[in-house]
Formats: C-alpha cells, sequence, structure tokens
C-alpha cells in the first residue's frame, strides 16, 4: 500500500492502476478509521481492482463552534487498519494542498435537499462536504465511490449531485455498522466517557423500537417518532436535536410510514453530536 500526500502524486498513483487494467474504487473519510470506514473498503475491494481511501478532515464542514481542532487524526493508525482490509492507496493531503488559496472561490451550493434534518442546524456543513467530495472525486476519478448509511443525508445529497451533473460514477451506500450493544459506529465516539457511551444506546434502542413498532403494523409518522423521543429523554444527559420520518429520496417529513422511509434522529450526548437512522422494512 503507498500513502501520498499530493494531488499529482495521487493521480500518478491512480494513472498507473488503471493503466493497469483496474477499476478504481473510492472510500473518502476524514481519517480516525473504525470498523464502519473498513467496511466501506471491504466493499470497495469486492467491486473494483484498485482501492483508494482519502483521510483529511474537511475545514469546510465545520462550523466556527464545532470539533475541526479537536477531531480525532491519528494517519500511522490508520495507514495500519486500511492495509489489512487491502486499500492500495491512501491520500493524505494537508490544507495546503487541498486548498491554496484557504478558501475556494468555486463551491459547491446544494438545494433545499440540505436544508433539512442536521442541515438545518449546521448551516453550510452540505455545501463543504459536497465541494470537498467533487474535488477529491476529481483527483481520485473512481469508477465507483463507497459511502456509510449512517450519513444518510450526505450519501442522499452526493448521489444526487452525481446524477444532476452526469457524472460517470458509481455511488455505493453501504449499511451502518454497529457495536455489539447497537451504538453506530462513528469517530465522535471516542470523545465519549464510559458512562456516556452506556447512555448514547438510547439512540439505536429508540430507532429498535420504531421498527418493532412498524413491523407491528404502526404506520403513524408522529407515533414511531414519539417511540424514539420517550426512550431518549429517559435517559440523563442526552439532548435531542431532531428525530424525523422521512421520505427516503426528497428527505420530506411523512406523516404516514411506508417501507423504505428514513427514521432519522441527531442527538447530543454530552457535548458530543451523534446522528443514526433506521431505513423502515429495510
Amino acid at each position: 500500500m503507498e500513502i501520498v500526500r499530493t494531488i499529482a502524486a495521487a493521480r500518478a498513483a491512480v494513472a498507473r492502476a488503471r493503466g493497469g487494467g483496474a477499476r478504481i474504487g473510492f472510500v473518502p473519510t476524514m481519517g480516525y478509521l473504525h470498523e464502519g470506514h473498513l467496511s466501506l473498503v471491504d466493499r470497495a475491494r469486492e467491486r473494483t481492482g484498485y482501492v483508494v481511501v482519502s483521510i483529511y478532515v474537511n475545514p469546510l464542514q465545520f462550523g466556527p463552534q464545532e470539533d475541526f481542532a479537536a477531531y480525532p487524526r491519528d494517519l500511522e493508525r490508520d495507514a495500519e487498519l486500511a492495509r489489512g482490509r487491502g486499500a492500495d492507496l491512501i491520500f493524505a493531503p494537508s490544507d495546503a494542498e487541498m486548498y491554496p488559496r484557504r478558501e475556494p472561490a468555486t463551491q459547491v451550493v446544494p438545494t433545499r435537499l440540505a436544508d433539512r434534518l442536521c442541515g438545518a442546524f449546521r448551516p453550510g456543513h452540505f455545501q463543504g462536504v459536497l465541494t470537498v467530495v467533487t474535488k477529491l472525486c476529481h483527483i481520485v476519478q473512481p469508477d465507483m465511490a463507497v459511502f456509510g448509511q449512517k450519513d444518510y443525508q450526505q450519501a442522499t445529497l452526493i448521489r444526487r449531485m452525481v446524477a444532476d451533473l452526469d457524472w460517470p460514477l458509481e455511488i455505493v451506500v453501504a449499511p451502518i455498522v454497529r457495536e455489539p450493544d447497537g451504538l453506530a459506529m462513528s469517530s465522535r465516539n471516542a470523545y465519549l466517557s464510559p458512562e456516556q457511551r452506556r447512555r448514547a444506546t438510547a439512540l439505536s434502542c429508540g430507532l429498535g423500537r420504531a421498527e418493532a413498532a412498524f413491523a407491528a403494523g404502526e404506520r403513524d409518522a408522529a407515533r414511531l417518532c414519539a417511540l424514539v423521543l420517550d426512550t431518549l429523554a429517559a435517559e440523563p444527559d442526552v439532548r435531542v436535536q431532531y428525530v424525523e420520518l422521512v421520505h427516503p429520496d426528497e428527505l420530506e417529513p411523512v406523516a404516514v410510514a411506508r417501507r423504505g422511509d428514513v427514521l432519522a434522529l441527531a442527538a447530543f450526548v454530552g457535548q458530543t453530536r451523534l446522528i443514526d437512522n433506521a431505513i423502515l422494512g429495510a
């Protein structure tokens, strides 16, 4: 496995692989890899001959009071994990390499899909996400890119962007990977104290209650959301930001639940913001 820091080196490595006939798979990450990220590498490895993993904490997607400076970083650890799952190339650029003028004059501005759910509470976040994904994909020029379902709104926006702009790029969204107690794997779980870690399982427990109710025939969106809210309310130090049941493509709230609708939530456990979701009937 090769580790490169510059755009030129990344392009050269990919060109060599493509020249050898390989199909290129791409897994964009912010690093501090966990089993969720590695499952994306597995998915790319299954379907392509050369897998690129980017490791870059993108400043454009963090707000002024968010955790950009504190976000966990450990390239040596990440490289060992990615190597163990068969990644061929790690692209780990600096801010100066990605944004030589600090803030790019051209950015990707999403429409209303970015204004709901997380976007309602993190203004500018998805503009930063789409801008860096666009830039990374222009650098790597993959045939397939893999994203995780945990970031459902992000994946939806990326799929829509790729379709709207007619990119020759296949987008794959892989299922959420959970800890044995149900907590969705996240790099931000490292911020949690042991007690907060235990309380954070309320997120997946609440979603599980709603999924079970849907399977038993409940279709009222308000009652399904209430099951999640009641579960979260029972845990001290958990503050709900939103719980919504939305259409899987348009992300608009629905009143009557149908198979495939997405029950999404965000909540703070202590000072740590976590997100999770469940696709009903999946």
